[in-house]
């Protein structure tokens, strides 16, 4: 009982782009395709798969190796079994993706997601080249040391993304209220990818939105505050190079110019600096926290 949900599900992933760009050339959605930006994140979709071919092989072996020294022997054929993995994978994929943001690391692996100013289903596919050599795979670990077949483990991670691929888009403006109270949708995740202070770092959700809830990371789509999309300092260009690397280029140039606070450099949240000469997300949003917070000006001089 083994399988990629994802390859099965990438001639849907390929005809479901077709089709929204089809109907937004007709008006018939307000999703935005640039030529330029959507081939630059089709070629990340694709480095990414070339790349995690490299790092398969550790990944796997990591995951049996311990899986040999599980805890419990859990049988994939238990509908039990396969409740429980989507609990825990989902919440791993939270911590995964929280971690990936708040920490600049993994940040300069996972930023490349982030890099596009328009949100469309394309935008899913812009994928990470340097998720393996950051190592955050290592946090499903846990679950085969549970006991959970590795099998099981990839084919419920493939389950996730497969999810995910429909809420990158604009198309889709609310689902059911019931829905949207558990679940990840497209209005929420448009609060993850925006770059307001007030949406940043926000809606980490794989599958359920509850964590957010739960953790105190989730921010409700507003009416009267649209998504702009992209980074807080968006790239400018379509550099194929730029849009994998840049994070990382930027990062150990940091370490280079200031060695005693390497550690700063390489582990503070984005944006953090050793003078206080950047923002962090968090400052960001304390800062736009006090302009909301101080009185409107008076007209009269």
């Amino acid at each position: 009982m083994s399988f990629d949900p994802v390859t099965l599900a990438t001639p849907f992933f390929i005809l479901a782009i077709i089709l929204e760009v089809v109907l937004a050339r007709m008006g018939r959605t307000r999703t935005n395709y640039e030529p330029k930006d959507t081939a630059a994140s089709l070629v990340m979709g694709l480095g990414s798969t070339l790349a995690g071919l490299l790092t398969g092989g550790l990944v796997v072996a990591a995951t049996l190796y311990v899986y040999q020294h599980r805890l419990f022997d859990i049988p994939m054929t238990a509908v039990w079994a396969w409740v429980a993995i989507f609990l825990l994978e989902d919440l791993t994929y939270y911590w995964f993706h929280r971690l990936s943001h708040e920490r600049r690391f993994w940040w300069a692996a996972h930023v490349n997601h982030h890099s596009s100013q328009h949100y469309n289903l394309s935008t899913a596919l812009r994928q990470t080249w340097t998720g393996g050599i950051a190592g955050t795979w290592a946090l499903w670990l846990p679950l085969a040391f549970l006991g959970f077949p590795p099998a099981m483990i990839a084919i419920q991670k493939g389950i996730s993304l497969v999810y995910q691929f429909w809420i990158h888009t604009e198309a889709i403006g609310r689902m059911p209220r019931g829905f949207e109270a558990v679940f990840n949708t497209p209005s929420h995740h448009r609060v993850h990818h925006a770059r307001n202070p007030r949406y940043l770092d926000r809606n980490y959700a794989g599958v359920l939105i509850v964590w957010d809830k739960l953790f105190g990371t989730f921010q409700p789509e507003l009416d009267e505050e649209p998504c702009r999309y992209g980074i807080v300092k968006n790239l400018g260009d379509f550099n194929i190079l730029r849009v994998a690397f840049h994070e990382w280029a930027g990062m150990l140039a940091d370490v280079a110019r200031h060695p005693r606070h390497a550690l700063g450099y390489l582990f503070g949240p984005p944006g953090w600096s050793h003078d206080a000469s950047r923002q962090t997300s968090h400052d960001l949003r304390a800062e736009w926290q006090e302009q909301q917070a101080e009185p409107p000006q008076s007209k009269v001089a």
